[in-house]
């Protein structure tokens, strides 16, 4: 039995083909572990606001001596720090958006990267905090970044590789349905994205 903590990013709903991935991968890890619980999370619908100069003060500053007004500021980032150390497994819906993922994503990742709580600092640098967690990215795009001249381009599985790694999640899978509006491609982009979920 897992917790499973499902992200949507994609502004297409639910006939995105980011969502139909991370939304098939979150079914193989019920079959895998039966029981499992999931908690989806609309990135769209929280309308996390991004960081402001008293957001970022707050989150440095010791919670005995936070004022109301900085305690709300932080609402949004408590409850996404909560929900990510609470998941044993996060399924990441993460469409690429003018070579990159979405703003909402970006704001999430904002939120979550809290000092002293998601990494620290060592003499050696910054040290992640998030252990033992599983990530499985949903990776979606209208043309292929896997491979070929366009790979140079693809500013979003490096990114979020590179980003969750800082805050201590190394164990990171990426799925992709990609080529959704490539002729010749698209035609088996999601039956091909989708034959390729291998739940570890």
């Amino acid at each position: 039995m897992k917790r499973i903590l499902h992200l949507i990013s994609s502004i297409q709903g639910n006939e995105s083909y980011s969502y139909k991935l991370s939304k098939a991968i979150v079914n193989k890890v019920i079959e895998k572990y039966p029981g499992s619980t999931v908690e989806d999370v609309n990135l769209n619908d929280l309308e996390m606001p991004h960081l402001t100069p008293l957001i970022l003060q707050s989150m440095f500053t010791p919670v005995d001596q936070l004022t109301a007004e900085a305690k709300a500021s932080i609402r949004y980032s408590d409850e996404a720090v909560k929900q990510l150390m609470a998941a044993d497994i996060l399924v990441i819906g993460a469409p690429l958006y003018n070579l990159t993922i979405p703003s909402t994503l970006k704001v999430w990742g904002d939120h979550i990267t809290r000092a002293g709580v998601t990494f620290g600092y060592s003499e050696n640098g910054p040290v992640g905090l998030v252990k033992g967690k599983k990530v499985y990215i949903a990776m979606s795009s209208g043309g292929v970044y896997s491979e070929g001249p366009a790979k140079a381009n693809d500013f979003v599985a490096p990114y979020l590789k590179s980003f969750l790694g800082l805050l201590g999640m190394t164990d990171v899978t990426v799925f992709r349905v990609e080529g959704v509006k490539v002729a010749g491609v698209k035609e088996h982009a999601l039956e091909k994205g989708l034959a390729s979920i291998q739940i570890d």
